[in-house]
C-alpha cells in the first residue's frame, strides 16, 4: 500500500506529462510544417518533450495552457521554449504574487523585525521563516533557492486556494530608550570622532 502523498505525487506527475504532450500535439496542429522542421524525428520531439518538461516543470499546468493560447493567439511562426516560458511568467506575475526570483531576493534583503519589515506578500514572509532567516542571511546556493522555490510555491497553491495567511505584528514591544546625549558626546570625545 502506497502512502496518499505519493498516490497525489503520482497523479501530479502523470497530469503534467499529459500537459506536455498535449502542448506538443497542439504546437503541431497549429504550426504543421515549422513543428516537422524542428521535431520531424522521434528522437528530436522525445528530446524536445524532456527540455521542455524540465524548463517549464515550474509552472502549473493551467498556467502552460494558457500562455500556450496566447503564444499561439499571438504568432505567425512556431514559438520557442522561451517565448512560451515568458508567457508563462508573464500570466504568474498577473495573479498579485511577486515572481520566486523577486520573492527570493527579498526574503534574503530583509531584516529584524521580520514581522515588521513591508513585505510584498505575506508569503514570502512565511517562505522566508520555514526555510529560516539564518540560511537565508549566511547562504547563496541553488539549494536554498530551490528549497525556497518549493516552499514559494506550495504556500501560494494553498492562497489561490482560499488559505490566508497574516504576519503577527509584536504588539508587547518594550519602547525604545531616548539616546542618552551625555554619553554619545563623552564617546565621541573619548575617541576623536
Amino acid at each position: 500500500m502506497t502512502p496518499l502523498g505519493h498516490q497525489k505525487l503520482n497523479s501530479n506527475k502523470q497530469e503534467f506529462i499529459e500537459c506536455i504532450d498535449s502542448l506538443f500535439l497542439k504546437l503541431e496542429l497549429a504550426y504543421h510544417y515549422q513543428f516537422y522542421k524542428v521535431f520531424g524525428t522521434d528522437d528530436r520531439l522525445n528530446e524536445g518533450k524532456k527540455l521542455w518538461a524540465i524548463s517549464l516543470k515550474s509552472f502549473s499546468t493551467e498556467t502552460i495552457f494558457e500562455g500556450l493560447e496566447n503564444v499561439i493567439g499571438s504568432q505567425s511562426y512556431l514559438p520557442t521554449l522561451t517565448d512560451l516560458m515568458k508567457a508563462c511568467s508573464e500570466i504568474n506575475s498577473q495573479d498579485g504574487f511577486p515572481s520566486i526570483e523577486e520573492a527570493y531576493i527579498e526574503a534574503r534583503k530583509s531584516f529584524s523585525p521580520r514581522a515588521e519589515y513591508p513585505w510584498s506578500h505575506p508569503i514570502v514572509y512565511f517562505a522566508g521563516k520555514k526555510i529560516g532567516w539564518n540560511f537565508l542571511d549566511e547562504k547563496d546556493n541553488k539549494e536554498l533557492f530551490f528549497s525556497f522555490k518549493k516552499i514559494f510555491n506550495k504556500l501560494k497553491l494553498q492562497a489561490l486556494n482560499g488559505s490566508e495567511f497574516k504576519i503577527k505584528k509584536n504588539v508587547n514591544k518594550p519602547p525604545s530608550k531616548p539616546l542618552n546625549k551625555k554619553l554619545f558626546e563623552s564617546l565621541r570625545k573619548k575617541h576623536n570622532i
